[in-house]
């Protein structure tokens, strides 16, 4: 079988992580058996389009590294690719259906509807529009043929419903499931959706169909909100004569909490990202809170699926090798912000070095710090295994290029004692006096001064760091002193001497 997959949203807001994570699995499916990745944009809906969400959506995939191999921006041999550039033959498909019986046109208006509904709720029912009423009410089933051609004459709105079940009809549709194993559907309980809208835009439901036929999909690989719409999209590729795709409806991302799908207030609420990118200056994304796209997908990734065997840590190609549909859960997961970040954390002390450094010149350059003398380099080298988040990059080295101005008043009022500049005078005589400025050296001869004039290492250590950064704080001092240089130490250490 030629493996094509396709990941299809609607561009009506920015990407939740429940998408990202469909995308994902489509990927690495894809991948795993050398097929074909697609982005299909679903904008049907034209009432909850929204300006720039196709982008963004395009945007967040080439961060994650899960780039489509065809989409509207990289077009191939299933185009078009948006949705309401293929309206035309969603038409002539639903009149296919028309025509073999398998749908109709409905004239019912919306107040009618709204009418039928009301009337059955006061009876504590529900109105269904299906098989039970179909032949009562103002469609072309129940009206005669010459009726049905004076109202389309006179251009009376009408939308095409799907006929879902006959009186007569066994009612039971078999269906399988990659992830859920057997499925059963009752189809006398499924009510006549609506295939063509009156303004003439298809459905989600015809237009994921017909496009999932012509872009010769062989799996669909989606949310599990989507495992309701399995038995009528089964039936229309029965309608149409057509092949049915393998389908696998992925499990829901549940809150922190397990109750519930995850959504954007959870983020708000308590303080993660919930979208791969910024979607505006007051929702920013996992990009803009320091997560690298390693971590994030290494994260998703096992966040219903399960490999086998201890290892946590997977690369996306190894991840890509590893996957299989089989092996997706049926259970929601757990959405657990602090495992996010021990992922982010990893990956991030394993990441090439480059790309802190460059994290860090940036930084430098947004606080117009005109850095001539630390080397970049040095400093995240010995920072880098420091962090959580590439946010917490400042916190960890500031010190580096800012002197202090002022110093932790509690470090310095329990370490500072009356002896303590007497002792920083001869470690700054130390520091002039050594061969270099390597953090062996350095080290070496503060630790034989300390030696030679009986003095605890520990009286040292803690006020020097305090004179070096302004607190208790960072790698180690030694370290520190390689990194700023002979010359800045002793000017940081004089002016420590003097404030303090």
């Amino acid at each position: 079988m030629s493996i094509r997959v396709r990941f299809a949203p609607s561009p009506t807001g920015p990407l939740h992580v429940g998408g990202v994570r469909t995308a994902l699995y489509n990927y690495l499916f894809a991948k795993k058996h050398g097929g074909v990745f697609i982005l299909r944009v679903e904008d049907t809906d034209q009432n909850r389009f929204v300006e720039g969400a196709e982008n963004y959506i395009t945007k967040a995939l080439d961060w994650l590294g899960i780039s489509p191999d065809e989409s509207p921006t990289m077009p191939g041999t299933g185009g078009p690719y948006r949705q309401s550039e293929r309206k035309e033959g969603y038409l002539k498909h639903a009149e296919l259906l028309v025509k073999n019986g398998c749908a109709y046109l409905a004239f019912d208006t919306a107040d009618e509807l709204k009418d039928l509904r009301e009337e059955a709720e006061q009876q504590g029912g529900r109105f269904v529009y299906n098989w039970e009423n179909r032949g009562v009410l103002k469609n072309s089933l129940s009206l005669e043929a010459e009726e049905v051609a004076t109202l389309i004459k006179n251009k009376t709105p009408y939308v095409i419903r799907f006929k879902s079940y006959s009186r007569g009809d066994d009612g039971s549709l078999s269906m399988t499931d990659k992830i859920r194993g057997d499925v059963v559907v009752d189809t006398s309980l499924l009510d006549d959706k609506i295939l063509v809208k009156q303004d003439g835009m298809p459905s989600y439901h015809l237009a994921n169909v017909v496009d999932d036929h012509l872009m010769e999909i062989s799996h669909v690989i989606r949310g599990e909100e989507w495992l309701p719409s399995m038995a009528l999209h089964v039936l229309l590729y029965k309608a149409f004569g057509w092949k049915t795709p393998i389908f696998a409806h992925v499990p829901l991302i549940l809150k922190p909490n397990g109750k519930g799908k995850l959504s954007k207030r959870d983020g708000d609420k308590f303080g993660f990202p919930v979208f791969p990118l910024e979607w505006d200056k007051e929702t920013p994304g996992f990009k803009e809170a320091g997560y690298l796209p390693e971590g994030l997908i290494n994260y998703l990734a096992l966040l219903g699926w399960n490999p086998g065997g201890e290892e946590e840590l997977f690369s996306l190609k190894e991840l890509a090798s590893l996957f299989s549909l089989e092996d997706i859960t049926k259970a929601g997961g757990r959405f657990d912000p602090e495992r996010c970040k021990w992922f982010n954390q990893q990956h991030l002390h394993k990441a090439d070095s480059t790309l802190v450094e460059a994290a860090l010149d940036q930084l430098l350059q947004q606080k117009g710090i005109d850095n001539t003398s630390v080397s970049t380099a040095d400093v995240v080298r010995l920072v880098q295994d420091r962090l959580t988040l590439l946010t917490d990059l400042w916190d960890e080295a500031y010190f580096f290029f800012v002197a202090p101005v002022k110093y932790d008043e509690k470090a310095a009022r329990r370490q500072w004692k009356e002896e303590t500049p007497q002792i920083l005078s001869a470690i700054m005589n130390c520091i002039e006096n050594a061969p270099d400025a390597k953090a062996e050296t350095l080290s070496a001869g503060i630790k034989l001064w300390a030696s030679e004039n009986n003095i605890k290492l520990g009286v040292i250590m803690a006020p020097l760091r305090i004179a070096l950064v302004g607190a208790l704080k960072g790698p180690s001092v030694f370290a520190v002193c390689g990194v700023l240089g002979k010359s800045e130490c002793v000017r940081r250490i004089a002016a420590a001497i003097d404030k303090i």
